[in-house]
């Protein structure tokens, strides 16, 4: 269908939801600012060899929060001000909440917490000396309302492209400490709600409530991951403090089809994923100097661009590269489905590139597939003659593609004034083979991607935005595509940005001093 997903016709300013979920009533814990003290480089991320191992402790959690979840400044244009962060999310509206479960340490006692990311605290919504040494458990859940405030319908897959945001927003951060990432795939969303206290309807009241998405187990040193079976019991019979705040006071428009999906897409207990990124060459190093906090906090989606930078073609060819999935690199490391989403590229200003139409095949055992699936008669899957010989790319068309790239975004101009854009196309019914619940990590793998994107861009000195509105109808017709069970989850586009010198750009936390 050409139209777009119903939607709010216009926005009520008055209902805008707060950014910003606080639990009052519910013990707080100040973190430092420290991430400024961190020494690691961008480029030493994936070279962990390299990463000094910092300890788990009150400090270093902080500077992982700070990295991955924190304000990275903020916005000023008159008399609005608004914040950034490290995470990106559509339309800044970030529906992604963060827990901490941990066991008694050094400044910070044993419980669940939740991180304000205002100015950067935990608070503490159960007091509980827990079984959980070695790490610490983060929890990652969505607010709907958030993103349906001004998206409607489209609100849902928002949320889960921002999980997936975080999900690697995270990693890089760990990566940064030399800390070691792993996304504990075989937890359910029921035991998940339970840990965090999302289950607690009493302390929601009439405020907002929150769909469990994910939990992460991290460690400096690879100690065995706390599990629900443990925690549960003593949560369920703990002290709980904290009621939750009330984002919007009067909403104006109801999405049921939101909760509809979110019902559907729960997941159960099942077993745990093993690993199974590719076997492939290890990663080039970066030639980026900065240092890895400078470059995570600097990261922008841009929102316009110059319509003139070439990108280097070697350059290019490192950021497909850093998107296929190695099991020893970050965020990959912590990812352990298969890869399911390949990238159907407009080419536009690559130097040494034809423009035109490119696919990047990021399975080894996708090729055959794919090329029943892109079905044109012109397409004349022509590899590059300096590609490098293991990436699966290839060109189908060429000319100039600026035209389409542009309409199919939803006619959004940077989709086609870039280096290139790209929809990621994924393996749809395959995927859900294995559940309904599938369907959410579609979103976060295109999420991790989207964050790849982000960061190498910005390495490479560009910058990238992700783009959720596109006729994904539309993408299947020029590509050739008639097989349903494949569908366009996300779009994105790198290019050189052009700043609004109309805003004025303020520290991150000097309001909190």
């Amino acid at each position: 269908m050409q139209r777009y997903a119903a939607g709010p016709h216009g926005l009520d300013w008055a209902s805008q939801p707060d950014p910003f979920r606080r639990f009052a009533g519910a013990g707080r814990v100040n973190l430092p600012l420290m991430a400024d003290n961190l020494s690691t480089r961008y480029k030493d991320i994936h070279a962990p060899e390299r990463v000094q191992v910092r300890p788990l402790n009150h400090d270093n959690i902080s500077v992982l929060l700070e990295l991955s979840l924190g304000i990275s400044a903020w916005k000023q244009y008159e008399g609005s001000r608004w914040a950034l962060r490290c995470n990106p999310s559509s339309g800044n509206l970030h529906p992604t909440e963060t827990y901490v479960v941990c066991g008694d340490m050094e400044g910070l006692p044993g419980g669940v917490y939740h991180y304000q990311s205002f100015d950067h605290g935990l608070e503490q919504r159960c007091a509980c000396p827990l079984p959980v040494s070695g790490g610490v458990l983060i929890g990652l859940s969505s607010i709907h309302w958030r993103e349906a405030w001004k998206y409607g319908e489209r609100a849902f897959r928002y949320c889960q492209h921002d999980t997936g945001h975080a999900l690697a927003a995270i990693g890089y951060a760990a990566a940064a400490l030399g800390w070691r990432i792993r996304l504990l795939s075989h937890w359910g969303d029921e035991q998940i709600a339970r840990v965090l206290g999302l289950d607690r309807s009493q302390d929601y009241a009439q405020a907002e409530p929150e769909e469990p998405e994910l939990i992460l187990w991290v460690t400096p040193d690879g100690s065995p991951a706390a599990e629900f079976e443990a925690l549960i019991p003593l949560v369920r019979t703990a002290k709980w403090r904290g009621r939750a705040n009330l984002l919007t006071a009067n909403p104006q428009h109801d999405w049921p089809v939101i909760a509809e999906v979110a019902t559907a897409t729960q997941k159960p207990v099942t077993p745990p994923e093993p690993n199974r990124a590719g076997d492939w060459p290890p990663l080039r190093e970066n030639p980026c100097e900065i240092q890895a906090a400078t470059l995570i906090r600097r990261r922008r989606s841009m929102q316009a661009c110059d319509g003139n930078t070439a990108m280097a073609c070697d350059a290019f060819y490192r950021l497909l590269d850093a998107l296929l999935p190695r099991s020893d690199t970050t965020p990959w490391n912590t990812w352990p489905y298969p890869p399911r989403i390949h990238l159907l590229l407009f080419v536009h200003r690559i130097t040494g590139l034809e423009p035109g139409l490119y696919v990047l095949i990021r399975d080894e055992l996708a090729e055959k597939r794919l090329q029943k699936v892109l079905l044109r008669d012109e397409f004349d899957w022509r590899k590059p003659a300096d590609c490098p010989s293991h990436l699966a790319f290839f060109r189908l068309l060429e000319g100039d593609a600026r035209q389409a790239s542009r309409t199919i975004s939803c006619h959004q101009e940077i989709a086609a004034d870039g280096a290139f854009s790209l929809g990621m196309l994924a393996d749809f019914s395959r995927a859900i083979e294995s559940g309904a619940w599938y369907y959410r990590r579609l979103f976060w793998e295109a999420g991790i991607l989207g964050q790849v994107l982000y960061l190498e861009a910005e390495a490479a000195g560009i910058q990238g935005t992700g783009i959720g509105c596109y006729f994904d109808d539309a993408m299947h017709d020029l590509f050739g595509i008639r097989d349903s069970r494949w569908q366009c989850l996300y779009h994105f586009t790198v290019g050189k940005g052009v700043p609004d010198t109309r805003l004025q750009t303020l520290p991150p936390y000097g309001h909190r001093d």
